[in-house]
């Protein structure tokens, strides 16, 4: 057997003012062949799981690409081509089955649906290939999605580690439908709700609730039931949600459980918004904590939701109220970055930190902090995650300083990159046990790796297009009515 296997993976933030070009997609991972066997096998990713699978039957291997991409804004038609074009020419030479490690949440500049737009054009080329789909927690699930692959299965985490798990799940029911052993049939439905990403944390209600019950029934009648919080900052039709279930020939069943889980979830609806604190009030409640480390999440600026990661109104706060032994991670910006490699490490210097770029979006202008600090580190950022989440994947955080400001150590980056492994800090020297504070741009992945270390968690509401304040963003496109933009509506189906 041959089988073909690929990663094309972006999160798209339609409200991002940050760009996303194939150079993003680069800068992250977007290798082929042998290259992107030797840097996803072991680690803990889907693709890593279908090349195990493939492995142990003993079938041939072909991965034409393997992209992934920080989430940013809406990816440009001349990346996503080249990415799918990779993955159609290689279906095209033939294979017996296609592994696909995808996010579930691409928007591009020629589509809404960027993974349902790539499945049917392959069911196009071969209508009747077995087609494995592993999809991110945070996937706007599409009809385009389901009705054109074999099987879907996502991450049951958040923070995901469980990716590997995600891939092996859906890998094995296209195996067995190779071998005759099941027969796949799949539903899916979509429930009216723009669920707050702060509240999609699966270790927590309600989430973790929702989450457990679509793994007891999937271990009961099901092949594959996967929850599906959905991404709310893309702005598109079918943002939310929504429930994909994978049955053994049984299409009723698989309808009843989407139905089932989409009804819970919606009686719960009121328990995906999440409360915001004035930003002020969460930095004078860190002010009075004792122990360290105490995390404060800088969670409207997540780089991992799409965020510009410069935002600089959290810092400003914590040094309004003079918070002392504080390691920010991350600031992305490049232009910082090259002034202190200019610099050269010793050096000091004064700096205006982050607010590069501005956020049409929202309405605001990035306004950057001076900052005069000494050069701690120069690096390359490059580092290999070692905590519970891409376990064993090189990150790159791109050209990388430390800056030390005396009471606040900056960690300054050319290329955006979440703070959800420990491996930030620690490859530029920064011992994190050891400070009483770690901001960190982040929503929930930092509990992945910070989580085991901390004292004490503030969230704190910043700036940034990762808000949880939905009134910021002008909706134009996603369905309606939908909750909680519409917090008085009635569900109709």
């Amino acid at each position: 057997m041959h089988f073909v296997m690929a990663m094309m993976k972006h999160e798209t933030n339609t409200f991002s003012p940050v760009p996303t070009a194939y150079a993003s997609f680069a800068s992250q991972a977007a290798k082929t062949g042998q290259d992107a066997y030797h840097a996803f096998k072991g680690t803990n990713t889907p693709l890593a799981a279908f090349i195990d699978l493939a492995e142990k039957e003993k079938a041939s291997v072909s991965i034409p690409i393997a992209a992934e991409a920080w989430p940013s804004g809406t990816v440009h038609a001349e990346a996503y081509q080249r990415i799918t074009n990779a993955i159609c020419e290689a279906v095209v030479k033939g294979c017996d089955a296609l592994f696909l490690d995808l996010h579930g949440a691409m928007v591009t500049q020629s589509t809404d649906d960027g993974e349902g737009t790539l499945l049917e054009r392959i069911r196009l080329i071969v209508p009747h290939l077995p087609i494995a789909v592993a999809l991110d927690l945070h996937a706007n699930l599409t009809a385009k999605m389901v009705a054109n692959c074999t099987a879907i299965a996502g991450y049951t985490t958040y923070p995901h580690v469980d990716m590997y798990t995600a891939g092996e799940r859906v890998g094995r029911i296209v195996i067995d439908t190779l071998k005759g052993r099941v027969n796949p049939t799949m539903a899916w439905a979509n429930c009216p709700m723009l669920p707050h990403t702060l509240k999609m944390g699966t270790d927590e209600a309600p989430m973790g609730d929702l989450v457990a019950a679509a793994k007891t029934i999937e271990a009961r009648e099901a092949l594959a039931v996967t929850l599906f919080g959905g991404f709310p900052l893309a702005d598109i039709h079918d943002a939310g949600m929504s429930v994909a279930a994978v049955t053994d020939g049984d299409p009723k069943t698989a309808a009843d459980i989407c139905r089932y889980l989409t009804d819970m979830a919606w009686q719960r609806r009121h328990e995906f918004v999440y409360e915001l604190e004035p930003l002020a009030d969460s930095v004078a409640r860190a002010a009075k904590l004792a122990e360290g480390p105490i995390l404060l999440i800088d969670h409207a600026d997540n780089c991992a939701s799409g965020g510009t990661q410069d935002t600089m109104a959290v810092v400003a706060e914590v040094m309004r109220q003079g918070l002392e032994d504080v390691a920010v991670g991350a600031i992305r910006d490049p232009e910082a970055v090259q002034k202190m490699i200019t610099a050269g490490a010793g050096s000091t210097v004064t700096l205006a930190l982050g607010g590069k770029m501005d956020m049409p979006s929202i309405g605001k202008k990035g306004e950057p902090l001076e900052i005069s600090g000494r050069i701690r580190v120069i690096s390359d950022g490059e580092f290999v995650a070692r905590g519970p989440m891409y376990t064993g994947v090189t990150m790159h955080m791109g050209k990388t300083a430390v800056l030390d400001a005396g009471s606040i150590q900056f960690v300054v980056i050319e290329n955006n990159h979440e703070p959800f492994d420990l491996g930030m800090f620690r490859s530029v020297g920064i011992e994190l046990t050891a400070k009483k504070y770690l901001l960190l741009k982040s929503r929930i992945h930092y509990r992945a790796g910070f989580q085991p270390i901390a004292r004490h968690i503030i969230e704190c509401n910043g700036v940034g297009v990762t808000s949880s304040d939905y009134n910021q963003f002008n909706f134009k496109k996603v369905r309606r009515p939908i909750f909680p933009l519409d917090p008085a509506m009635k569900r109709s189906v």
